[in-house]
């Protein structure tokens, strides 16, 4: 019974609530900044840099101390163990810094991947034992949410019935135990998207995953509000034959996200799964155009695509960090335009057409009494100009109005758009 068990009090379902809410604030996401020492030495490595404590340190001072620009495109910074004790070279502590800039510092928690026995070369995330006394900690230390990554493939008999249950389970006892010490849990259970499954299949297996995790997060009680989910794009295998655009990737994922994740949930932050810094941009745009009921912030937790050219633009020089910056920044910035996508177009003053404007979870909340016409620019999104069509889905016709107000009030929220 629901009286068997104690609930968070509710000063700290407030906190937990307000610190998600600020993650997926409008036009920001969450820089990845978690790679693992093995990890930076494969990128250090690819430039040519030693993979010393050091060089670890001026790369994540690069990225932290960009320009004013990365306060309105960046609300959180992922951090890996090492880089939470670090100090930037004025003897800043790095969590000091990014908090002076308005950012949240959060910690990647789980302690990797280990084989999940009586599978096929499926796992399982471990450092479940000791989170709870490290969460407690972090808190201290200033981190306000944490990351936990569980993997999944997609194979002829994969994932299996128990590597789902599995992880699903794992990241559910690993959100409650966030919960508990005031940090907000990122949930990521990633679908790889290694092989040559096609775009039905990897929806379909990650719809699968989906309701397993956040049926487990139910059965632990987790409180939805004070989480976010971090989720791989639904993208066919790396090596399937046919090729997919950027509206069927981002159908499959709204799909998929419709039929699994709870309107409770704040936001969902995908992760970028390998793919190009390009794809990763493209992508994101596309499944925020894509009409439908999202009732969920849609935002970005990117490592790679974020980092890939500031990378290699730095290439360990110190003479190089401002070029370095510079390619992070219009990164990020990009990125933050995918995620503010209202469609909200410029009005014509005279006698227009109906017009069919895409349907978008903005329109139906405001307070429109009489019918008029949004002349559209949807940033990007094809709208169409069909007087002599019905309506088609996800679609609806706007009728002119020479109500002042009415114009008064979408000229003044076009400018807010902009």
């Amino acid at each position: 019974m629901a009286g068997f068990f104690d609930y968070l009090s509710p000063e700290l379902q407030k906190e937990l609530k307000a610190n998600a809410e600020a993650i997926v604030a409008p036009g920001k996401g969450i820089l990845a900044a978690d790679e693992s020492t093995a990890t930076m030495g494969k990128r250090l490595q690819g430039i040519g840099v030693e993979n010393s404590e050091d060089n670890r340190r001026h790369y994540r001072q690069l990225l932290f101390t960009s320009g004013e620009a990365m306060n309105s495109a960046i609300s959180g910074v992922i951090l890996f163990h090492e880089t939470l004790y670090q100090n930037a070279d004025d003897g800043t502590p790095f969590v000091k810094l990014l908090q002076s800039r308005g950012i949240i510092p959060g910690i990647k928690v789980d302690k990797g991947v280990v084989p999940l026995l009586g599978t096929d070369e499926e796992s399982t995330t471990q450092g479940l034992d000791d989170l709870g006394k490290r969460c407690a900690q972090y808190y201290k230390d200033g981190c306000r949410f944490a990351k936990w990554r569980c993997v999944l493939k997609i194979r002829p008999h994969c994932p299996s019935p128990l590597s789902i249950l599995e992880n699903a389970n794992v990241l559910a006892r690993y959100a409650s135990t966030c919960q508990q010490n005031g940090i907000v849990p990122i949930v990521e259970p990633e679908v790889l998207p290694d092989g040559d499954h096609d775009l039905d299949r990897a929806q379909k297996v990650t719809e699968q995953v989906l309701a397993a995790v956040y049926k487990a997060l139910n059965d632990h009680h987790v409180y939805l509000e004070g989480t976010l989910l971090k989720p791989n794009m639904v993208t066919a295998g790396q090596s399937c034959p046919k090729k997919y655009s950027p509206m069927d990737v981002a159908r499959a994922t709204v799909e998929t996200l419709q039929r699994t994740v709870p309107a409770a949930v704040p936001g969902i932050t995908f992760l970028s799964g390998g793919q190009s810094e390009e794809e990763a941009s493209v992508h994101l745009d596309a499944i925020n155009k894509y009409p439908g009921k999202k009732p969920w912030a849609l935002t970005f937790s990117y490592g790679r695509a974020l980092q890939a050219s500031a990378l290699k633009a730095w290439g360990g020089k110190k003479d190089n960090v401002k070029a370095g910056q510079d390619e992070f920044l219009k990164r990020a910035k990009v990125r933050g335009r995918c995620h503010v996508h209202v469609f909200i177009g410029l009005l014509c003053a005279c006698v227009v057409p109906v017009v069919q404007l895409q349907q978008h979870p903005f329109l139906p909340n405001l307070p429109w009494h009489k019918p008029f016409v949004i002349l559209g620019k949807p940033l990007g999104l094809p709208r169409k100009v069909h007087p002599w069509h019905d309506p088609e889905p996800g679609c609806r016709p706007l009728k002119l109005c020479s109500n002042p107000f009415l114009l008064v009030l979408s000229h003044v929220a076009t400018l807010l758009a902009w």
